[in-house]
């Protein structure tokens, strides 16, 4: 595109008279006679008295090379000047405005001197212009010895970029000329400077170039270690040295300002992983620029910092796709926010983060803006379509930029296949996935669409919920999920939805799925008021089952809106209306419903959305896009959302009972705090939500089985199709079984709060020091505050034991994929149970040797250890025996086999009782948990042999537990019967009653089973005398009395469980004795009476201590252990 001769004509000399001999000149260039004939009709004489015929013919033959509609570009070197230059336009078919020229020069930070256009008509009738601008570059730009036919080169690149919509035109073009860079280089410094401003980087655009362009050589050099990192054509030189001279030169540089954004180029150069850069070769040029980066090696950026980044850049569209591991997954989202979408990004990120504790890939999040958006043409419908065809024009792009950097798998081999021409600084990196978010909830199929493009291996399981996938609004599925919340939160209130009436506002309408599936989640709902971005919606005393039925109809009507609603069916007071009207009348059946003073008439739309979020209701629903509960101690700013500054409460005013969180971020995390502190009913929206990414993850993981499957010819591509349908209903129990699940948990964990709080305090600790958890990022309280608390009798709120939850479940997962746990064929099971029932059947194999096994085993034992153990059952045992998470994991998983305890959990859970009562049951079982999980870990071998165990231990338990209760005798068994009688009186089944009553009582039996093994006696002649010493002895009394030890402390806790495991000790090692001293065969009272005998003098003197400790009624830690030194002092 660029001529760079230095030969003067006319235009740099005076204008003259123009007569015959110019057309004579022309004739006698080599240009064909035709053209010449034409040529000299059309040209224009103002064209001939500027231009010498000699120049004209480069003129003309550039014009006739032109199709309608393209251009090219000359520059030259005018001689005889002080840097001047000549750059000369063609266009061909159209005009060109100076609007559309001259930001493009300027931008390369030239003045223009003058422009002289004209108009010409080529031989094959192109109407063309042709326009010359006389351009000066400032002293000593650019710098001699000067290549003048490069530099002409890369400025009339840098302007046909910018010209055809490939570069930006800003002062980053200066560089061109200041530094001696081309348009691609100066787009990867600009695409650096766009993302560190995004991350926070405190200086504007135009400051960045500035620096820059004043530091031509560290410029350069940036480039250049850029080159050398990325090229694979290696053509740079070596980066470890360039960073170490470029170390060097930028500690040289004066100036604090220009220090840190050479440095923060430097360190975000040396964190990017990845680029795109050289795809396809020399004179290539991709849609994007693709950077990956390890986020966490650039200090500039704000906390969390995901473990991968991919920052896409083009002049069309920008976007971030962030990874908190390498298998994770999240949403894309269409931002609106052009100054700050990463920031709402890394919100997104780290919400999603803590929600995808529940599933197997780790948090993920991605946006994407918009940056050329078409012009309004006053025609909605037109503009519409126009706004969405450029943000899917977008999106592609966006996703091609994150794909051409990412890592495939050849399905046949398993081989990894790296992009061609990526110089990777990480290694194999091949999952990624993505899903529908705001703005992209139809885009699916264009996701896959290009990766099938990539030939990425993942298929349609690369986007899930296209058109042969599992469609969230259909399936109703996140709304489902958030209404396990809401059902639990209500049982603990003594509400059932599913036959109680109820009164609900809600923010959204019945279009949107997460809004629309929950309202219709109950036929008892009383929804008295709603907004969304467009209406406000007003039902102050609904009918619940009239008001259902129409909100059926507006969710089954595409595109509905609240103004749709009847009017005929809104109760009296009531109505909608637009949220742009200058006021509302307030009815008193309005004022009423929503708990107004007597003298509100009137209110404005957003005075009128502030009340409904203050509404005296049971539910207060979140099915729509922002944040519009912070807490008192927040401001607009520390929010981040701008758009609903002015309808914002405060937590401490919500009056709803409960809070169900279907969208994202509805609350900041401590107006969710603020909200529960004052009696409100709130987990996380991470919690809440979370079934959608559940759902999407059993997609995606379905998918890649059933596509191996098709690549090995066992199901064609429809039978694959098919049966991904057939499993859609299975999939969703699967998915709302891991939401009622962890409902469960937090029922306890809310229960247990006050009592639970000095080891919530360690176990947060424990995650900072370990795990790098920030409590102040995660509003976790600090210890003075853990220590206020303790003092005032309050515990963590219950959206603080969700984030808890979430994290416990991230260090656990995370610890399980560090070692070999996954691959014990013990937990087979854990990975058959994530799919539903016809895989298991049908493909067994297939799903042994699942891509993501390991990854899937982490997670399914994961959610099964901490819902049903507890928030801090393993940091427990950890912290007691000195084990390690995987230990943990282990012992549960014999435990609660050989125990059944997952058969007893379920027999609570369905008895039909409270939730306290519900609760009280569950903790009572996870007594025996700890126990026995305590006793595996210290008693036998380690590593736990997670099978063998089982096998050693499951049968005897199940065959001698029938027989436990007729064992108890005297105290122990009058104990049994007050037991059971106090949970029966309180309405649970006798039996029921019973094995719960019983189980500490069965915790004896695995001392029972070692015993008998190493006395050689059966386990059924062991268990009476065990059963019947420990009476005599008065362990059970002992026991109980060390359980209401003082637990707050560590040390208190470890003194605790000391003291009990040696009270377990002694009876073990008594039994021992006395049985090796009896005859087989011999009655326990017999066996225990002899041995009495043998030892009389021995025991005489325990019981007498034992006596005076119980008489003197101290049951501190001091008698206690005294206490059990005596009777450990009867065993050989």
């Amino acid at each position: 595109m660029t001529a760079t001769s230095s030969v003067p004509d006319a235009a740099s000399r005076p204008r003259r008279r123009v007569d015959g001999d110019w057309d004579d000149r022309l004739r006698n260039t080599p240009i064909a006679p035709a053209l010449s004939g034409h040529y000299s009709a059309v040209i224009p004489e103002g064209y001939k008295r500027d231009t010498s015929p000699e120049r004209a013919l480069a003129d003309l033959g550039r014009l006739e090379a032109l199709d309608d509609g393209a251009v090219d570009l000359r520059m030259e070197r005018l001689p005889g000047t002080a840097g001047e230059w000549r750059l000369t336009l063609y266009v061909a078919g159209r005009a060109a405005s100076l609007s559309e020229v001259m930001p493009i020069l300027q931008s390369l930070g030239v003045h223009v001197l003058d422009e002289r256009p004209y108009r010409l008509t080529t031989a094959a009738g192109i109407d063309c212009r042709l326009y010359r601008f006389t351009l000066r570059y400032p002293d000593h730009v650019p710098a001699e010895p000067l290549d003048e036919a490069d530099f002409a080169r890369r400025c009339t690149d840098t302007c046909a970029a910018i010209w055809h919509g490939r570069a930006e035109a800003d002062r980053f073009n200066e560089l061109v000329a200041r530094a001696g860079l081309d348009h691609r280089q100066v787009t990867v410094l600009r695409a650096y400077a766009n993302y560190l401003r995004q991350g926070g980087f405190p200086y504007s655009a135009d400051h960045i170039a500035t620096v820059l362009g004043a530091h031509p050589g560290p410029t350069r050099a940036l480039v250049r270690l850029f080159e050398a990192r990325f090229d694979p054509d290696g053509t740079a030189g070596d980066a470890d040295a360039l960073r170490e001279r470029l170390e060097r030169t930028i500690a040289e540089v004066p100036g604090l300002d220009t220090d840190r954004i050479l440095r923060g180029y430097l360190g975000a150069v040396l964190a990017t992983l990845r680029t795109n850069h050289y795809l396809g070769g020399p004179g290539h040029e991709p849609d994007c620029l693709a950077l990956k980066f390890d986020p966490r090696r650039i200090p500039e950026l704000p906390l969390p910092r995901p473990h991968f980044e991919i920052y896409v850049y083009s002049p069309r569209v920008e976007g971030v796709h962030m990874r908190f591991g390498a298998v994770a997954r999240g949403g894309l989202r269409w931002s609106d926010r052009k100054e700050d979408f990463r920031t709402e990004v890394l919100g997104l990120a780290k919400a999603q983060a803590v929600k995808n504790a529940v599933i197997v890939p780790a948090g993920a999040k991605g946006g994407f803006v918009v940056k050329r958006p078409p012009a309004s043409t006053g025609d909605p419908a037109a503009d519409r379509e126009a706004h969405r065809a450029e943000g899917v024009r977008c999106y592609r792009t966006f996703i091609g930029g994150l794909l051409d950097i990412t890592d495939s798998v050849d399905r046949a081999t398993g081989a990894v296949r790296p992009p061609a021409r990526v110089r990777r600084h990480d290694g194999d990196d091949t999952y990624l996935v993505v899903a529908a978010d705001k703005g992209t909830a139809a885009f699916s199929d264009i996701a896959n669409e290009v990766a099938a493009a990539h030939g990425f291996w993942l298929g349609d399981a690369f986007a899930s919920g296209g058109s042969v996938g599992y469609d969230h609004k259909a399936l109703g599925i996140t709304a489902r999920g958030a209404w396990e919340s809401v059902k639990r939160h209500f049982r603990e209130l003594g509400l059932d939805p599913r036959h109680d009436d109820f009164t609900v506002v809600g923010i959204g309408d019945m279009s949107g799925d997460v809004f629309g599936n929950g309202m219709l989640a109950s036929r008892h709902i009383r929804l008295v008021a709603a907004f969304d971005h467009r209406h406000i919606f007003l039902d102050p005393d609904p009918d619940a089952a009239t008001s259902y039925a129409e909100r059926a109809r507006l969710f089954d009507t595409p595109r509905s809106s609240w103004a749709d609603y009847s009017p005929e069916l809104i109760s009296a007071g009531g109505g909608v209306w637009e949220r742009t009207v200058k006021s509302v009348p307030i009815s008193p059946q309005a004022r009423a419903a929503l708990g107004l003073p007597a003298e509100v008439t009137r209110l404005t739309p957003p005075e009128l959305i502030r009340a409904i979020l203050r509404a005296p209701v049971d539910l207060l629903w979140n099915g729509g896009i922002g944040t519009y509960v912070k807490a008192a101690t927040e401001t607009a700013l520390d929010v981040g959302d701008k758009n609903n500054d002015a309808v914002r409460v405060d937590g401490a005013e919500v009056r709803a009972r409960v809070v169900g969180e279907g969208g994202n971020l509805g609350f900041t995390q401590r107006g969710r705090i603020e909200y529960a502190r004052a009696g409100g009913r709130i987990n996380t929206d991470a919690l809440d939500n979370s079934a959608g990414v559940d759902c999407s993850d059993h997609e995606v993981n379905i998918k890649i089985l059933l596509d191996g499957l098709v690549g090995a010819g066992r199901l064609s591509t429809a039978e694959r199709n098919a049966l991904l349908a057939e499993m859609a209903a299975e999939v969703c129990r699967l998915v709302l079984a891991d939401n009622e699940s962890q409902n469960q948990l937090m029922g306890t964990a809310r229960a247990r709060a006050v009592a639970s709080l000095a080891v919530h305090g360690r176990l947060i600790d424990h995650l900072e020091r370990e795990y790098g958890l920030d409590r102040d990022l995660e509003v976790l309280p600090s210890k003075q505050e853990i220590a206020a608390r303790r003092r005032a009798g309050h515990g963590l709120t219950s959206p603080e034991l969700a984030t808890l939850l979430a994290h416990v479940k991230l260090a656990l997962r995370a610890d399980l994929l560090a070692g070999p746990l996954p691959d014990d064929p013990a937990f087979a099971e854990h990975l058959a149970g994530y799919f539903p029932q016809r895989l298991r059947a049908e493909y067994a194999e297939a799903i042994a040797a699942h891509p993501l096994r390991r990854e899937i085993v982490a997670t399914v034992l994961t959610n099964d250890v901490v819902d049903n153990g507890g928030i801090t059952y393993a940091y427990r045992l950890t912290e007691e025996s000195g084990a390690d998470n995987a230990d943990a994991v282990r012992a549960f998983a014999v435990v609660t086999a050989v125990f059944d305890l997952p058969g007893l959990w379920r027999d609570i859970r369905g008895a039909g009782l409270s939730a306290d009562l519900t609760d009280e049951l569950i903790v009572l079982s996870r007594r025996l948990l700890d126990r026995a999980a305590r006793w595996m870990l210290t008693q036998r071998p380690q590593p736990l042999a997670v099978a063998e165990e089982i096998a050693r231990f499951r049968g005897g338990i199940a065959e001698l537990t029938p027989r436990v209760a007729g064992w108890l005798s005297g105290r122990d068994a009058a104990a049994l019967r007050t037991r059971t009688a106090a949970l029966t009186d309180r309405g649970v089944p006798a039996e029921l009653a019973e094995r719960v009553a019983l189980l500490l009582d069965r915790f004896a039996l695995l001392d029972i089973i070692e015993v008998a093994a190493a006395t050689g006696r059966p386990a059924a002649a062991v268990a009476p005398v065990y059963y019947l010493l420990g009476e005599r002895l008065g362990v059970v009394p002992q026991l109980m009395a060390v359980s209401r030890l003082e637990r707050g402390t560590k040390w208190n806790a470890l003194a605790r469980v000391a003291l009990r495991d040696e009270l377990y000790d002694t009876i073990r090692a008594l039994c021992r004795d006395v049985l090796t001293d009896g005859e087989p065969g011999e009655s326990a009272e017999r066996v225990i009476d002899d041995w009495a005998q043998r030892c009389a003098a021995k025991l005489d003197r325990t019981q007498r201590i034992l006596e005076a400790i119980s008489e003197s009624g101290d049951r501190d830690l001091a008698a206690l252990s005294v206490a059990t030194r005596q009777l450990r002092a009867l065993a050989r």
